[in-house]
């Protein structure tokens, strides 16, 4: 993959799905988007007046919401109110060209306004329907309304975030609801698939706190296997030893050893011999039971080169490393630059901004903006005459 890379519409492997986005703010809108940078076509539904929720939360650029432009393109606009007959009316042809269906309503609300699972699967026995929500379609707090941080904070996910002693801490970005929006995608994919055996749209029920629990992975199985409860042990690994942020003559980087020949061979380009003959040192067990002193020890020695000569003898030599980056820095980094990894989108004025590309590439089809995050209602007339309706104003 890299960023002179080019793929027509028909080269990416969603090209003729067509998606019905009833999402809004983060976990579902990031569903979509990927949905839609990997061809599909993806007809954003929003409410009359104000439209997505994110279209309001800042920073704003000429006007536009930043929020909503980072996760909105590739997406085309349309404003209906599903309580009012008329744009009921032009949903109901939407759904009959759809293959898929993404909302991230409560639950319950779909069927009360009479486009819940059971009902839409007997008008469209084709569709595949992906409901997002914070707790998922059923369990006791099915009902409850989640934003991200109500899922960190529930799942643990913030309970083994941050440094000891510290108390509780969110992780920097919004991983409740982009995880969640993930999983949406692949859930939605594979009920597509089971679609082109069986002849049958699926349900897929995504759930916010399953998909933080999920990702909760070895803290789980460390849990199960020891008894003893995880928590909070800042950038350090809990299993493996160095495997951390250190501490060079001018700056932060990072180095992961994840065995002891590893271990053996940075004492070797530390000349370091002494540490690997220590009895404390000479198993990741003992290691990961001496990980402050070991610490230590380790950044006596870095603190006397700057980051730049650890970083290429390290990498030169095996040793899993990598320099700490602010935001400022990876955005220029040549290596994120060569891989395509940051697009530029439009503000309705024009004013570009540069958000984060897409990391998947199928074959040599990267994705791309094929089409700008839409202002509110923008395609409602071609989507009415595509559908052969007249325009009517909204009621």
């Amino acid at each position: 993959m890299n960023a002179t890379t080019q793929a027509t519409p028909a080269d990416l492997p969603l090209h003729g799905i067509t998606v019905v986005d009833l999402t809004r703010v983060l976990a579902g809108p990031a569903c979509t988007q990927i949905l839609g940078d990997l061809g599909a076509r993806v007809i954003k539904v929003e409410q009359p007046g104000t439209g997505d929720d994110a279209r309001a939360i800042g920073p704003f650029v000429e006007g536009t919401s930043a929020y909503f432009l980072s996760v909105n393109r590739n997406k085309e606009s349309i404003a209906l109110d599903l309580k009012q007959p008329a744009d009921r009316e032009v949903f109901e042809r939407l759904l009959e060209r759809a293959d898929v269906l993404v909302e991230n309503y409560r639950p319950g609300t779909m069927e009360k306004l009479g486009y819940g699972w059971a009902q839409l699967h007997a008008r469209y026995p084709l569709l595949v329907m992906t409901s997002v929500s914070g707790f998922g379609q059923t369990g006791p707090y099915r009902g409850f309304p989640a934003y991200d941080m109500v899922v960190q904070a529930m799942s643990g996910m913030m309970s083994v975030t941050g440094h000891p002693g510290t108390g509780p801490c969110r992780v920097g970005v919004s991983i409740g609801d982009l995880g969640a929006g993930l999983y949406a995608v692949i859930g939605t994919q594979s009920a597509l698939m089971r679609r082109a055996r069986t002849g049958q749209g699926e349900r897929v029920d995504v759930s916010m706190l399953d998909c933080q629990v999920a990702l909760l992975e070895n803290a789980i199985a460390r849990y199960g296997a020891t008894g003893s409860v995880p928590g909070p042990i800042g950038s350090r690994h809990p299993s493996m030893t160095p495997f951390d942020v250190f501490a060079a003559q001018d700056g932060w980087f990072v180095i992961a050893v994840g065995s002891d020949a590893l271990f053996k061979r940075l004492c070797d380009l530390l000349e370091l011999p002494a540490l690997a003959g220590d009895a404390r040192f000479e198993s990741n067990a003992q290691r990961c039971t001496h990980e402050a002193l070991l610490k230590e020890l380790l950044e006596e020695r870095l603190r006397t080169r700057p980051r730049a000569h650890w970083l290429q003898l390290l990498a030169d030599n095996g040793i899993p490393t990598g320099e700490y980056s602010s935001v400022a820095e990876i955005v220029d980094h040549p290596q994120v630059q060569a891989r395509g990894m940051f697009t530029q989108v439009q503000t309705g004025g024009g004013q570009p901004l540069r958000v984060a590309g897409n990391p998947l590439a199928v074959g040599q089809a990267q994705p791309l903006v094929r089409r700008q995050p839409p202002a509110l209602d923008a395609d409602r007339e071609r989507i009415l005459q595509e559908l052969a309706m007249p325009q009517a104003p909204l009621a």
